[in-house]
């Protein structure tokens, strides 16, 4: 695990691990935390390790997790509850309580097979009929409803659930890592999983104990994990900093930044939130390709990864993670101003007013990286100016096309469905694209079984056409007092995801 001293450690709580992803059509600023500082004291002390490893929860919240608030309860419930499938550290669905699947000729009909001998923690067995009743319930639920509308009917029977779909998608297991919870106990606030720890409570607070019957046959790091009541963020940096908890989830190219005291270790996790640069194609002169494709070569996406998100982002020229075996490598093109220029002087671009570039004013990252990308655009002879807005007044100039460029942020779903974003009457397609071919190879990719060659497709058609110009996928941190926990391996939504090789160090009883 790497080990580091954090200084100004962006902790804005509201990009928290352990999560389900949806698109969201616009990033709405949450409650961040005050800042403070982190002053590391000279020389290097011996490690105080804890008595008991514990994580910060919600009293009173539910822990269902189709229901359960984002951050810390995510956190607790990933050690709780699984899911058909599960997202690896590359996006990629591998096998959990299913077991094996197969689907129609034309992708709309999947059966899945349930992993024999599963049980909940309380000892009944899994059935199909508690997966209906979760995704059916996800399928209403404002977390996974944008994800899970391709859907049109689930029906079960006793080991296994068949799914159908409105229209094709080869990658549907990517979206069927939806924690699964027993039938009936929805409403119990913490409902049974068949995770490798149970929850339980005692006079002295609750606590995750080690689940016996887990299918995996072991590999718990502890027996048991303490659970400390933190009503808020703010609450939950308090127990982490004053090392009543151990590890915690955060964004740290958040809304604010600050800082926590001591030895702190960071590892990150990828997360398919993308960055990118929004075009308004239906206003000259951004209905010109040549342009947007020069505005494109003008981003050195390696500089703001590292530079403006401290090295918490993967650059990416295209809207699918560099992580992922369907990424089109041989498609980039490395930065150079000179490649920039060129394709300025190819494009026949002249100035005649200054281009807008909006961007939410209170995300400080998002900022400096607009006026970044402004200044190297305007150093290479296409001025633009950037218009920092409030939340409000952001959503709303986008929503009215009142803009040429915008600095935008969406979370994608696993199977890289980028319909939203490209498609004439998608959610995010504030730039108003509209194209044929882009449409004809968005429909052929959901259907196809070479995956990576349809993409490959996809993506060439947009980078000759440009209508968005991607920057970097995001990561996510997961935080832990120094010395304490070992083997991490994060994904987005399992801050424990390889839990049988972690280890966690607690301070040795003496007699």
């Amino acid at each position: 695990m790497k080990r580091t001293k954090i200084l100004a450690i962006a902790l804005a709580m509201a990009c928290l691990l352990a999560g389900c992803w949806q698109e969201e059509p616009l990033e709405e600023p949450e409650d961040v935390l005050p800042p403070f500082e982190e002053e590391k004291p000279e020389g290097e002390k011996e490690l105080a390790l804890p008595e008991r490893f514990a994580l910060p929860y919600m009293p009173g919240r539910t822990l269902d997790p189709v229901d359960c608030p984002d951050g810390m309860q995510q956190v607790a419930g990933s050690l709780l509850y699984e899911g058909l499938f599960r997202l690896d550290g590359n996006f990629e669905p591998q096998p959990c309580l299913c077991i094996s699947y197969t689907h129609d000729e034309t992708a709309v009909r999947y059966t899945f097979d349930l992993r024999p001998g599963v049980q909940f923690s309380d000892g009944t067995p899994l059935t199909g009929r508690d997966i209906k009743a979760v995704l059916e319930r996800a399928r209403a639920s404002e977390r996974y409803r944008s994800r899970l509308e391709g859907i049109s009917s689930i029906s079960a029977g006793g080991d296994s659930v068949t799914i159908s779909l409105s229209s094709p998608n080869t990658a549907l297991p990517a979206l069927l890592d939806v924690p699964i919870v027993k039938s009936g106990e929805e409403n119990s606030g913490v409902p049974v999983g068949t995770g490798p720890y149970f929850y339980a409570e005692e006079e002295t607070g609750a606590y995750l104990i080690s689940n016996q019957s887990w299918w995996k046959g072991g590999g718990q790091p502890v027996d048991r994990i303490a659970l400390v009541e933190a009503a808020d963020s703010a609450a939950m940096l308090y127990r982490f900093s004053s090392h009543e908890v151990q590890l915690i989830t955060a964004d740290l190219t958040g809304l604010q930044a600050v800082s926590t005291t001591g030895s702190v270790g960071c590892v990150d996790a990828k997360t398919s939130v993308l960055q990118y640069i929004g075009c308004n194609t239906a206003r000259a002169p951004l209905d010109q390709p040549a342009l947007r494709r020069a505005l494109s070569a003008g981003i050195d996406r390696a500089n703001v990864a590292n530079a403006f998100l401290s090295g918490h982002g993967s650059p990416a020229a295209f809207p699918v993670p560099p992580s992922s075996a369907l990424y089109p490598v041989e498609l980039e093109e490395g930065y150079s101003l000179d490649h920039f220029a060129e394709a300025l002087r190819l494009s026949g671009y002249s100035a005649e007013r200054p281009l807008v570039l909006l961007v939410n004013e209170e995300n400080s990252f998002k900022l400096a990286i607009a006026n970044h990308l402004a200044e190297r655009w305007s150093a290479g002879g296409v001025t633009v100016e950037v218009r920092a807005l409030p939340w409000e007044e952001y959503a709303a100039a986008l929503i009215a096309g009142d803009f040429d460029l915008y600095y935008g942020e969406t979370r994608l779903s696993a199977d890289w469905d980028l319909r939203s974003l490209l498609e004439p009457y998608g959610s995010l397609n504030y730039g108003h694209w509209s194209d044929p071919d882009t449409s004809r190879l968005l429909a052929e990719y959901a259907a196809a079984e070479d995956r990576t060659a349809a993409m490959r497709a996809l993506c060439a058609r947009l980078k000759e056409q440009a209508p968005i110009l991607p920057v970097c996928f995001k990561s996510a941190s997961v935080l832990t007092q120094t010395g304490t926990v070992e083997g991490l391996a994060p994904t987005a939504a399992e801050p424990f995801y390889a839990l049988s090789e972690c280890i966690i160090h607690l301070k040795e009883e003496t007699e």
